[in-house]
């Protein structure tokens, strides 16, 4: 008798092993539930605009609005009360605002700046994570500076998401998020974070994004899709075609010295997301981007899928792959769910 029959167990064969066993009820479909999904898991982006009791629908985006930072507060109250840990703000800039260089983006009385001490005034506990990109503020939609050209410039665009990051902190902020994806951009806000005393200011690095084709009711949202308009952001943004190079683009700021790392889209980059995590270990999040939301709300309201099955299935999708949180519009909808 070898060593393969002498240890081979009979109850590895049916009928002796049914799996369905642990499938027969709720009880113990819960118990050996491998991954599961709560509100802590949840971060809620919030569109912010100018002016006092202010709501805007954002009409590729159902269900979704701009709120003045009033409404805003009152949208994160709810938020927070129903456990989601974290709001992520995205201020709609006003076109007389806008210029070539984004100089807006570190205006220390921006909509951003303004709704990030809002917010902590109101909620102190409540995360704030803010953007830092220059493509709500330019008039051109790109998110960072052009040459003449029309190239986009690295490390000029660097130095002005320094000046943006700095001017979050100094307004409150829990977490910036540079999602621009400029080389060396997280080397030089850590540094400066470091120089002016904010220590305990974190970094989300949007460390692998992608030139997707799924952002495009996000940009309705802001204000840079008319801006952009046929251009894209491939000189910058990664190729979809690439997986080791979303590791490579990790580890870089995780050198440089990012808390967590984000992906970006979510869904059709899961492969991505249990890379990522399976390499670094890092907290790593995912972002739901506005064209998934869409999708999945638009089925749902033509009555082809059901919205609560569909949004909470794909959120623990993104929990399976590794994802710590995720950066969802389905956030207060999931939140109220998983209370239920």
């Amino acid at each position: 008798m070898d060593d393969q029959t002498m240890f081979e167990f009979p109850s590895t064969r049916f009928p002796a092993t049914r799996p369905r066993r642990n499938r027969s009820d709720a009880f113990i479909r819960r118990l050996v539930r491998e991954t599961s999904l709560g509100t802590d898991d949840l971060i809620a982006p919030m569109f912010v605009l100018d002016g006092d009791n202010r709501r805007e629908p954002v009409a590729s985006m159902p269900g979704v609005d701009r709120l003045s930072i009033d409404l805003a507060v009152a949208e994160a109250r709810r938020l927070y009360g129903l456990g989601v840990p974290a709001v992520a703000l995205f201020p709609v800039t006003p076109p007389a605002a806008k210029s070539d260089d984004g100089r807006e983006a570190y205006n220390p009385d921006a909509i951003a700046q303004r709704a990030i001490a809002a917010l902590k005034d109101a909620l102190p506990e409540l995360g704030v994570i803010t953007d830092v990109a220059l493509d709500p503020f330019t008039t051109h939609g790109h998110d960072g500076v052009l040459d003449d050209a029309g190239r986009i410039l690295n490390d000029e665009t660097v130095e002005v998401l320094v000046r943006q990051a700095l001017s979050q902190a100094r307004a409150g902020v829990d977490i910036v998020a540079p999602s621009d994806m400029m080389d060396g951009r997280v080397a030089a806000i850590r540094g400066a974070l470091e120089s002016e005393g904010y220590r305990d200011v974190k970094i989300l690095a949007y460390s692998a994004k992608y030139a997707s084709a799924f952002y495009g009711p996000f940009r309705d949202a802001v204000g840079s899709g008319a801006n952009l308009g046929k251009g894209g952001k491939q000189t910058y943004q990664m190729d979809a075609g690439n997986t080791d190079e979303a590791l490579r683009e990790v580890a870089l700021d995780i050198a440089e010295g990012a808390d967590m790392v984000m992906v970006k889209p979510g869904m059709p980059y899961l492969d991505i997301v249990q890379r990522v995590k399976a390499t670094f270990g890092m907290p790593t999040f995912v972002y739901q981007v506005s064209g998934e939301y869409a999708m999945l709300k638009a089925a749902a309201q033509a009555g082809w899928l059901d919205e609560r099955g569909v949004a909470l299935e794909a959120l623990l999708a993104f929990k399976r792959a590794g994802a710590d949180g995720v950066l969802t519009y389905f956030a207060g909808a999931a939140a109220a769910w998983l209370a239920e």
